[in-house]
C-alpha cells in the first residue's frame, strides 16, 4: 500500500483550483466588458474553438451559451484547418481557447481567422503567446500551476477557462434579462424543463374533482374518496371551499368514534385547506406540499374549486 494521504491530496487540488478561479476576478477588465457588449449586438453566432482539453471546455461553453440565449457553434481547431473554416460567417465572433496560446494547430489557424476580419477573442493563459498577441481582445486565464502534481495535465487551467466562459454566459444572460420562461424554451425535455413549464392544471385536469357537501354522510364521503383514488375530497358549499377530507382524516375518525353512522363530512373535515391555482407551476405545488407536509392540494380556477393535485402526479412527471 502507498503512504499517500489521499484526502490531503484531494483537498490541496481543490484549494489550488479554487484560488485560481478566485484570482480570475482580477482579470475581469475592459476587454471582458467590450466582448460582452459585442456579443450582445452580434448579428451572427459565437464560434468557439480550441484543441485538446481546451476543445472540451469550448464545447461546454457553447452548450451554456446556446441554453442561455446566445447562439454558438463549436469548431475544433484541428478540423478547422481541414475544411471546417466554412462554418464561420461574416458576422460571427470567434473565441479561441488555449492555455499556452502557442499550440501548433492554433498557430496555423490564427492567420486564416484574421483573414476573415471576424472579431477574435482569446481565452488564454499566456499573455505573451502568439494567440494573445494576435487576438483583438484577451480574457486572461493565467494560473499559478496545474493541480496535477507534475504541473502538466490541464486541471487548474481548464477550470479557469470554464469559469471564464461561465462568467461570459451569465453576464450575457443577465444583460438580456433572460428569464426562467426563456430558459424553459431551450429545455423542454426532462425534469428541468417540466419544472419550468408544467402547470398545476396540466396535472389535475385528468384527476377529476371529488367533492361532497357538508351534510354528506361519512359512508358516501368514503365512497367518493375511494372512487377518485386521490386520497381526498373537497367539501364544497355552493362555490365555496369549506374544507378537505383525506384518508388520514378517515383513519383518525375511526380511532376516535366507535359509531360514525351519524357523522357527516363537516364533522371530520379539515377547515381552511391549502389550495393552489391551476395556472401555477407544478413545482410550486411541490414546494407547498413540502412546506405543509401534505400530499394533496385543492386546485382552483379563479378561486373556484377545480380539482386535486396529488404528490403522485409530481412523481410521475419527474418533478420530484
Amino acid at each position: 500500500m502507498h503512504n499517500i494521504d489521499i484526502k490531503k491530496t484531494a483537498i490541496e487540488a481543490i484549494e489550488l483550483e479554487a484560488r485560481a478561479v478566485q484570482n480570475l476576478t482580477n482579470h475581469i477588465n475592459a476587454d471582458f466588458v467590450t466582448v460582452v457588449n459585442k456579443i450582445l449586438t452580434l448579428n451572427g453566432r459565437v464560434i468557439v474553438t480550441g484543441m485538446g482539453k481546451s476543445a472540451i471546455i469550448a464545447q461546454k461553453i457553447v452548450a451554456t451559451f446556446n441554453s442561455t440565449g446566445t447562439p454558438a457553434i463549436f469548431m475544433h481547431a484541428a478540423d478547422a484547418i481541414h475544411g471546417d473554416l466554412g462554418i464561420i460567417q461574416a458576422n460571427d465572433l470567434i473565441i479561441a481557447i488555449s492555455k499556452s496560446g502557442n499550440t501548433p494547430e492554433i498557430k496555423v489557424l490564427i492567420p486564416f481567422l484574421k483573414q476573415t476580419n471576424n472579431t477574435l477573442v482569446a481565452i488564454v493563459g499566456n499573455l505573451e503567446s502568439y494567440l494573445a498577441q494576435q487576438a483583438d481582445f484577451v480574457l486572461d486565464t493565467t494560473v499559478e500551476r496545474e493541480a496535477c502534481p507534475n504541473n502538466l495535465a490541464p486541471t487548474t487551467s481548464t477550470t479557469a477557462q470554464l469559469a471564464m466562459g461561465d462568467a461570459l454566459a451569465v453576464s450575457l444572460q443577465t444583460c438580456r434579462q433572460f428569464s426562467d420562461r426563456d430558459f424553459a424554451k431551450y429545455h423542454p425535455g426532462g425534469a428541468l424543463g417540466k419544472q419550468l413549464y408544467l402547470r398545476v392544471g396540466d396535472l389535475s385536469e385528468g384527476n377529476g374533482a371529488p367533492q361532497v357537501t357538508p351534510d354528506t354522510p361519512i359512508r358516501d364521503t368514503i365512497i367518493t374518496i375511494t372512487k377518485f383514488r386521490l386520497g381526498a375530497t373537497a367539501v364544497i358549499e355552493g362555490t365555496k371551499i369549506l374544507g378537505i377530507i383525506t384518508d388520514g382524516d378517515i383513519r383518525r375518525m375511526l380511532e376516535k368514534y366507535d359509531n360514525f353512522t351519524a357523522l357527516s363530512a363537516q364533522d371530520i373535515m379539515a377547515k381552511s385547506p391549502k389550495t393552489i391555482d391551476q395556472s401555477e407551476l407544478a413545482v410550486e405545488a411541490l414546494h407547498k406540499m413540502r412546506q405543509n407536509n401534505i400530499s394533496q392540494l385543492l386546485v382552483t380556477n379563479n378561486q373556484i374549486y377545480n380539482g386535486i393535485v396529488h404528490i403522485q402526479d409530481l412523481l410521475k412527471e419527474g418533478i420530484i
